[in-house]
């Protein structure tokens, strides 16, 4: 048992192990450079086991003060069942100082979250494979450089309703590659590709219209050569749902987009993809 009086530590680069360690322990990947740039760019709370190792955890990525993604809501196998999924969803809660707060629930958390009075507004639906493109349907994108932050920033801000620039400002030593798309001389999306485990992970992907998304996602798969790729789309998207399936990709989990607090702020017609479900 956690004595309900356990306080909540924030972790830093050191518990990287232990954190991969929770995630093995729940059968999630390891991830542990996914772990990484959420202590980079969020809070990483957790209740620590008095016999060793983490009971706990739950990571808050701040975006000003509107909005707070929620993420890697984790408790040990050996402590399931004792309420400690509840007492980390309170802590966040507690912690949001009328911020909204946003997650993408699996099945598993659904009920929990539902019961705490998070709503759902849809679904993401992950695709992973080997990337089948079309003949000649690259090089609509270039890559970004420092000279273009300003107007993807604006464009994102624009899109996603809050400003994620503190996080969007790590994605270029972030990530692999980092595309942006331009038309009539101005900046019409951005895309980026990251390495997660033994995949790439192509996210965020925002752009003014599909076919701009489809561009952009074209030419970060190709980036990556003969390694396998996950794409996780919004649901909103169905075309582009489908123009993945039609490149090779097999759809996976789909877990719940959902909000406490308020409504997302996102225009989710022009955000396809999330950096990472974690972050939005």
């Amino acid at each position: 048992m956690i004595a309900p009086t356990t306080p909540f530590e924030r972790l830093t680069p050191a518990d990287l192990p232990a954190c991969s360690a929770l995630a093995l322990d729940r059968e999630w990947p390891r991830e542990e450079r996914k772990w990484r740039f959420l202590m980079a760019v969020g809070e990483v709370h957790a209740l620590r086991d008095p016999d060793g190792g983490l009971a706990g955890t739950v990571v808050l990525t701040r975006y000003r003060a509107e909005l707070i993604a929620v993420s890697m809501v984790l408790v040990a196998a050996r402590f399931t069942r004792q309420g400690l999924g509840k007492r980390l969803m309170r802590h966040a809660i507690d912690q949001a100082d009328g911020a909204t707060l946003a997650l993408t629930a699996t099945a598993q958390g659904l009920g929990l979250y539902q019961q705490l009075g998070f709503t759902s507004h849809g679904r993401i639906q992950s695709h992973r494979g080997r990337f089948q493109a079309e003949p000649g349907a690259a090089g609509h994108s270039r890559p970004a450089t420092p000279a273009d932050l300003t107007a993807i920033l604006e464009l994102d801000l624009a899109v996603f309703g809050a400003d994620r620039s503190p996080v969007l400002r790590r994605l270029h030593a972030f990530a692999e590659h980092l595309r942006v798309i331009e038309v009539d001389g101005g900046l019409a999306g951005f895309a980026a590709a990251w390495r997660n485990d033994d995949h790439l992970v192509l996210g965020p992907v925002v752009a003014q219209r599909p076919e701009l998304a489809q561009a952009l996602l074209t030419d970060l798969a190709l980036e990556a050569g003969e390694a396998g790729v996950r794409i996780d789309v919004d649901d909103v998207h169905t075309g582009l749902t489908e123009w993945v399936v039609a490149r090779g990709l097999t759809p996976g989990f789909a877990p719940t987009i959902m909000t406490h607090g308020g409504r997302l702020p996102a225009d989710r017609s022009r955000l396809y993809s999330p950096l990472m479900q974690a972050l939005g």
